[in-house]
C-alpha cells in the first residue's frame, strides 16, 4: 500500500481495483453493470409516472425503490470510475461526509423499503380482500416517508461522528467509498463505543427488517401451499423465491460486515462484500421485482410507442 500522509484535511480512497491488466477488466465490467442499473431503474420509474394502470401502491413502492437504487449506485460509481480514471484518490473532507450521509442514507431507506415490498406481497397472497385497507394509499406514503426520515436520522448522527472524531497521520482510506467501518480504522481514539452504536443500528436496520421479510414470506410460502390452482402456487413461488433471492444478495454480505468487530475483518474482505450490496443489487432490484412483469412490459411498451408517435408526429410539421 502507497503511504499517503496527511499533507491536508482530504482523505484517499485507495479504490477497488489493482493498476493493471485485470483492474481494467473489472473496471470495464463494474461500469457496464451501471450503465445496466440506470436503464433498467429508469425502464422501471418512468412507466410507473406515465402509466395511470400503474398508479397503485405496489407499484408505488417499487418505483421508490428504483429510485433509490438509482441514486444509490451513482453515489458510489461515479467517483471510484473519476479515481480510476484520473489517478486523483482524493476526495475532499465535505465531499466525503456527504458522500457517507448519502451512502447510510440510501441504505437504510433501501433496506426498509425491501421489508415494505415482503410486507405488500404478504397482505396481497394472504388477505387479498383486506389489500385495500392495509395497503392503502395512506399507508404506501407512510412507509416510504418513513424510510427516508429514519435513514436520514441515522446517517446524520453517524457521519457526524465518524468525521469529527480524530484521525492519525494517515487518511488513506482503505476502500472505494467512504464507509464508516474503514474510516473508523484511520481514528486516534479508541471507538469501541461508537462500533457498539454501530452494532444496534445495523441490528435495527438490518438483521430486524430481515427476519420481518423472511416471517412475511413464510406466510406468503405456507398460503402458496393451501392453494387450490398449481399454475397460481407455481407463479407465486417463483416471485417469492426471487425476492427473497435478491433480498439475500442484499442483507447477507451487509450484515456480515457491519456487525462483524473491526479484528475479525480485512479491508479486502469489506471491499468484495461491498460490492454485492452497493452496486449488484441496484442492477438486479428492478430486473427481479418490476421488468419481468407482465403490467410493467406493456406499460414501458405503450410509453415507448407514445414516445415513436411524438417523434413522427415533430417529423411531419411544417
Amino acid at each position: 500500500m502507497e503511504n499517503y500522509n496527511k499533507t491536508s484535511t482530504d482523505f484517499i480512497l485507495l479504490g477497488l481495483f489493482p493498476p493493471s491488466n485485470i483492474g481494467l477488466f473489472f473496471f470495464i465490467l463494474i461500469i457496464l453493470i451501471f450503465l445496466m442499473a440506470l436503464f433498467d431503474n429508469l425502464s422501471m420509474i418512468l412507466p410507473i409516472l406515465v402509466d395511470t394502470h400503474l398508479h397503485t401502491p405496489m407499484y408505488f413502492l417499487l418505483s421508490q425503490l428504483s429510485l433509490t437504487d438509482l441514486n444509490y449506485i451513482s453515489t458510489i460509481v461515479p467517483k471510484m470510475a473519476s479515481n480510476f480514471l484520473f489517478g486523483n484518490k482524493s476526495i475532499s473532507f465535505i465531499g466525503c461526509w456527504i458522500q457517507s450521509f448519502l451512502f447510510l442514507t440510501l441504505a437504510a431507506a433501501e433496506a426498509l423499503l425491501l421489508a415494505s415490498m415482503a410486507y405488500d406481497h404478504h397482505v396481497a397472497v394472504c388477505f387479498p380482500l383486506h389489500y385495500p385497507i392495509y395497503m392503502s394509499k395512506k399507508v404506501c406514503v407512510l412507509m416510504i416517508i418513513g424510510s427516508w426520515v429514519i435513514g436520514s436520522v441515522n446517517s446524520c448522527a453517524n457521519t457526524t461522528y465518524v468525521l469529527h472524531i480524530p484521525y492519525c497521520q494517515s487518511r488513506a482510506i482503505n476502500h472505494f467509498f467512504c464507509d464508516v467501518p474503514a474510516m473508523l480504522t484511520l481514528a486516534c481514539m479508541d471507538t469501541w463505543v461508537y462500533e457498539n452504536t454501530v452494532f444496534v443500528t445495523a441490528t435495527f436496520f438490518l438483521v430486524l427488517p430481515f427476519i420481518g421479510i423472511t416471517c412475511s414470506y413464510g406466510h406468503v410460502l405456507l398460503a402458496i401451499y393451501r392453494m387450490h390452482s398449481a399454475d397460481g402456487r407455481k407463479k407465486v413461488y417463483s416471485i417469492c423465491s426471487t425476492h427473497l433471492t435478491v433480498v439475500t444478495f442484499y442483507y447477507a454480505p451487509f450484515a456480515y460486515t457491519y456487525l462483524r468487530r473491526r479484528s475479525l475483518r480485512t479491508p479486502t474482505e469489506d471491499k468484495v462484500l461491498a460490492v454485492f450490496y452497493t452496486i449488484l443489487t441496484p442492477v438486479l432490484n428492478p430486473i427481479i421485482y418490476s421488468l419481468r412483469n407482465k403490467e410493467v412490459k406493456g406499460a414501458l411498451r405503450r410509453v415507448l410507442h407514445r414516445i415513436c408517435s411524438l417523434k413522427m408526429d415533430t417529423n411531419y410539421l411544417p
